[in-house]
Formats: structure tokens, sequence, C-alpha cells
């Protein structure tokens, strides 16, 4: 038997086609061209010729590489492949010599996923509910619409204060949470992201636009106390409505829980919750110890 891992490119569409992998409509088949170019690449592992096992990996922020895309032929699984592939697959993401974090998001229940990265020595680092509404007005309180803040360096401040000093998880975009560092927070990021503070400027959110699938409205609150903000949901809300009018189709609420918070939830709130995400992760600088 002989193995061979090579990097996966627009060609090898119909090799990944034959591949029994078990799930139907793939959202990979559909984007396929899209995952072997820019800054995403797809590895594949052949036996014998035949695509057996693929995963890959895409870099955010030039400092960050999330693996993903862990797909196995079902009549070779249990030969650990996937466990011989994504090591390959992690060593080539640590050739980029700037990329200091490697990590992957896989749901609580996907047990098969949980296994392989453990193997690869990534450490759980973060659980999240991505949870999702289209409706918040059983939260609001009745409390007076947050400030918008437009001053850089104020949106700077808070970033700092609760996410870098703190080295505490960022959702940078829907599904994709990472370690909080500078690399994270460009000007440009900054700009684009609309941040609202509370009239006593002891506690702000950020609102931010993203497109998977659907339109959202992505929330990001760095406290616990959520629930209990005066003003918060009105603030979301208002940000919600202008985002839909400007989408005008499906468009959602979009944050992520952590499973203090989600056991905090009112009982009357709208929210869907799905099965948790389970962020793994290493630095470049355990990758070899």
């Amino acid at each position: 038997m002989s193995l061979l891992i090579r990097q996966l490119h627009v060609e090898d569409l119909p090799r990944f086609e034959n591949m029994d992998t078990g799930i139907e409509d793939d959202y990979i088949l559909d984007i396929f061209d899209h995952l072997v170019t820019g800054n995403h690449r797809l590895y594949g592992l052949f036996v014998d010729g035949q695509l057996v096992s693929t995963g890959g990996y895409t870099i955010f922020a030039n400092h960050y590489a999330m693996l993903g895309r862990l797909r196995s032929d079902q009549s070779f699984q249990g030969r650990h492949l996937s466990t011989k592939l994504m090591t390959f697959v992690i060593r080539k993401a640590l050739e980029h010599p700037d990329i200091q974090w490697v990590g992957a998001n896989t749901q609580e229940h996907n047990t098969p996923a949980r296994r392989v990265l453990e193997k690869l020595s990534l450490k759980p680092q973060a659980t999240l509910f991505n949870a999702t509404t289209n409706n918040v007005t059983a939260l609001h309180s009745g409390g007076e619409p947050w400030k918008p803040i437009h001053d850089l360096q104020r949106k700077r401040e808070w970033i700092e204060k609760t996410y870098i000093r703190p080295s505490a998880i960022f959702p940078l975009e829907c599904y994709y949470p990472f370690p909080a560092s500078p690399s994270l927070f460009s000007d440009e990021h900054l700009q684009s992201w609309s941040f609202y503070e509370n009239q006593t400027q002891t506690r702000f959110f950020i609102a931010k636009t993203d497109q998977k699938k659907y339109h959202y409205l992505h929330v990001v609150y760095p406290w616990s106390d959520l629930w209990t903000q005066n003003g918060l949901w009105e603030t979301v809300s208002a940000a919600y409505r202008t985002l839909q009018a400007q989408t005008r189709s499906d468009t959602y609420i979009w944050i992520d829980l952590t499973r203090e918070e989600v056991n905090l939830l009112p009982e009357d709130h709208s929210f869907t919750l799905p099965s948790p995400w389970l962020l793994y992760g290493m630095n470049r600088e355990d990758s070899v110890k």
C-alpha cells in the first residue's frame, strides 16, 4: 500500500467527488475552487492513487491558521489516516514564519474530529454556543440606547482592556474565534466595526456584519452580564433593523455564548442554540516542545 500526501488543486475536484464520506450536500463541493486558492490550502492523502482523506487550513490576520475540511472515505476509516494527514497539514501551516497559532473549531458531538485534534496535541481553549435569533425584544429593559463610539483610540482602549491584556477568545467572524492578539485588530477592522458604550462608560459591545449563507449582525460582548444591561438589547435591535433594511434578505443576530451565559438565559428567550463548538489550538512555541 503506497501513501502520498499532496496539496490539492482545482483539477482534483472529481477525486473529491468520488470519496464516500457519507455527508449529504457537502458544502465543500460547492466552493472547492475557493478552498484551494488564496489564503486557503487543502491537502489530500492518497492510498494507491485514490484520494481517501482531506484536510486543510485558512490563514486569518496573517498569524492564525484555522484547520478544517476534514473528510474521510468511509471505507478507509479507522486506519489513523486523518491523523497522519493533519500532522502533515500542521507542519505545512507552521512553515509560514508569521503563523503563531494553529487550531480548529468543531462541534461537541463530533467525536471523531475531536479524537484527531487531541492526537495532534491541540488543547481545548473555549466552548461557545452560536446563538442566533431575529427578535430580541423580550430582552429589552426600557433603558436608554448606548452611545456609538467613533474614536479609534477609545475603541483600542476597550479592546486592550477586555481582550488583548487577558488573552481572551475573540470571535473574529461567525464560526471563527481566536485567542486575542493585536494582529486581529487592524485599524481597518476597528473602523468598520460599530462600537457602543453604555451611559456610565463601564460596558461596551461590538456589532459587526457577516455572511455565512445568511446575513448576520454579529454581536460581541466581553462580559457575562449581558442579560441585565439596561439599553443593550434596544441598541442591538436598532442596529439589526438597520442591517435588515440594507440586506433585504434573511438576516439574523448572532452572538457567541459561553456555557455560563447560556445557563443564565431568560426563559422567554428566542435564541436558537445548536450543539456547542469547541475551539482547540496551540501556539507555535508549543509545537516545537
